[in-house]
């Protein structure tokens, strides 16, 4: 057991010997070796003691803060984390250098191959849908292409948008209708397809800054994702490179019906209706989440170590 779910606000938490231990008034529910741990997910309000905090940090267990509703993130605790501070200055010269163009180019062209692949797949389950899915194919091969005599990061997000437009086009159409799904719509989501593909994606985001600080380098530090104040840049970099992982993943949730309308509710937010996954539903969606993250996360892992020796190395 690598992660650990919490999603139950009447929950105490504690800490007794080598576990987790969870208390609901007073009375004890259960418990969670610490040993196996590498993530605790906790949502919504649940109390803990400080305790508890102490020595998840001092067993280098990551803590992943989600709201209770919307499971937007609103923050991570690290335990100790590398040293390495060679690593860093090399990753601080190589963003002011000419390698953000050639790992840019790269990161694209490995996003857009593998979302060709995804829907090449898509191609022969939907075969009704057969011309057009060809015809966003044929255009992101040919952007592809074109990614080869990019000359600034700036082209290539031009290049990329253009690329996406023709990807959901063709995405849009192999989800069910009762499912409206229009495209890509965040902040809120407005339908469940795009509320399983933000949390997908968010959960992703952290792994991947957990495996960014575990190894010795900055999140905030990108190469294609320009610095933003307060934004993770590398790791929004290395997202783009899974993404289509993370749209196949929810394509399956709902191709064999694990996710239906009633699994989600709508509310206000901010003028516009926002589509979020009900409570009773999150505990089988963090279910399936698991298991494909855990048999993704090797990769994950593989992904930054590469990255770090190349920038070390290079």
């Amino acid at each position: 057991m690598g992660s650990l779910y919490i999603d139950r606000k009447d929950i105490e938490i504690k800490v007794e010997g080598n576990s987790l231990v969870f208390y609901c008034q007073g009375n004890r529910e259960g418990s969670a070796p610490l040993q196996p741990l590498e993530r605790v997910v906790i949502i919504g309000n649940v109390r803990i003691e400080t305790l508890v905090l102490h020595r998840l940090a001092l067993n280098n267990i990551a803590v992943i803060f989600l709201s209770g509703r919307r499971l937007a993130f609103r923050g991570i605790l690290h335990g100790r984390l590398h040293n390495n501070g060679l690593l860093r200055v090399k990753q601080y010269e190589k963003s002011l250098s000419f390698f953000t163009l050639i790992f840019s180019r790269e990161l694209m062209e490995a996003k857009l191959k593998k979302q060709i692949e995804f829907l090449a797949e898509l191609k022969d389950l939907r075969p009704e849908f057969k011309s057009e899915i060809s015809s966003s194919i044929q255009s992101m091969e040919f952007i592809c292409n074109q990614l080869k005599e990019a000359d600034s990061p700036d082209s290539i997000r031009g290049l990329e948008g253009s690329a996406a437009n023709c990807y959901f086009k063709a995405l849009t159409l192999v989800f069910p209708p009762s499912l409206n799904f229009a495209g890509r719509r965040r902040r809120p989501p407005v339908d469940p397809v795009n509320a399983l593909l933000s949390l997908t994606y968010t959960l992703l985001h952290f792994e991947l800054v957990r495996e960014i600080e575990l190894i010795g380098l900055d999140p905030v530090i990108g190469f294609y994702h320009s610095f933003e104040y307060g934004r993770e840049s590398l790791a929004c970099d290395l997202v783009e490179a899974f993404r289509a992982d993370a749209d196949r993943f929810v394509f399956n949730l709902f191709r064999e019906r694990e996710f239906k309308e009633d699994d989600f509710t709508r509310s206000e937010s901010g003028g516009q209706d926002g589509c979020f996954l009900k409570k009773k539903s999150r505990e089988k969606y963090f279910r399936h989440y698991e298991e494909w993250a855990r048999e993704k996360r090797p990769l994950w892992r593989s992904y930054v170590q590469n990255l770090a020796r190349r920038l070390l190395n290079g």
